[in-house]
């Protein structure tokens, strides 16, 4: 089984790696991982038949285009296709299906699952408790508390403030200094992170489609089409 993942940065991608290589485990699963990171999110082009610009480099402007060539080279083949970003100040379920119709549109004889955290990849991090606390055992109980899972609250903020001794000057600074910081919080909770242990709602959508996906590689729209 090979699975390959593309994902709009490389700061959470290593949360999404090593989650999916937990779940496969758990699944009895022997799989390849491989992570793509882009600069960005992008949106998805209005026609997505046509090129992308000469210089597109986002996750969703290069989607179409990314999909024929999944489908052309991996038609018939064991591989799972995962595409995960954040929802920042999107709708998440019409996010979702946006890029699920793109999936069916483009790559329609290869499985594809969507991994959306809500608002940030942060969401997840912040979804099992036990994780953060076992990479950062100092960390203010009391703002994890206050945390409401999946939450549009600015949530690599309420992290940062959980876990960071000059977090007001962190956000204060904000993008893209704050880059390289978010993606020594996900190396650090990552390593931790037991997809069974996790409350992210986002979370477990994901985790639950990509289980179905593990059992079930063939799409589904192709399945009934027999």
């Amino acid at each position: 089984m090979l699975i390959e993942i593309l994902s709009e940065d490389k700061s959470g991608a290593v949360v999404v790696e090593r989650s999916v290589e937990r779940i496969c485990e758990a699944q009895g699963t022997k799989a390849q991982v491989n992570v793509r990171p882009h600069r960005g999110c992008g949106s998805l082009p209005k026609d997505g038949n046509e090129k992308p610009a000469k210089f597109a480099s986002s996750l969703l402007d290069l989607l179409p285009a990314k999909l024929r060539a999944y489908n052309n080279v991996y038609r018939g083949k064991e591989l799972i296709l995962i595409i995960t970003l954040d929802s920042d100040s999107n709708d998440p379920e019409l996010m979702r299906k946006e890029i699920y119709e793109a999936a069916k549109t483009y790559a329609p004889d290869i499985r594809s699952v969507v991994g959306l955290s809500t608002e940030e990849v942060e969401a997840w991090m912040l979804g099992d408790r036990e994780a953060v606390l076992n990479a950062y055992p100092e960390c203010n109980k009391k703002i994890l508390d206050s945390y409401v899972q999946d939450s549009v609250c600015g949530t690599w903020e309420v992290l940062c403030r959980a876990i960071s001794d000059n977090a007001e000057k962190l956000i204060e600074i904000g993008y893209p200094a704050i880059g390289h910081y978010k993606a020594q919080w996900a190396e650090e909770i990552s390593k931790f992170m037991m997809p069974q242990n996790n409350v992210s709602p986002s979370f477990n959508l994901f985790k639950m489609a990509l289980v179905t996906a593990l059992k079930n590689p063939v799409p589904i729209y192709r399945m009934r089409k027999f």
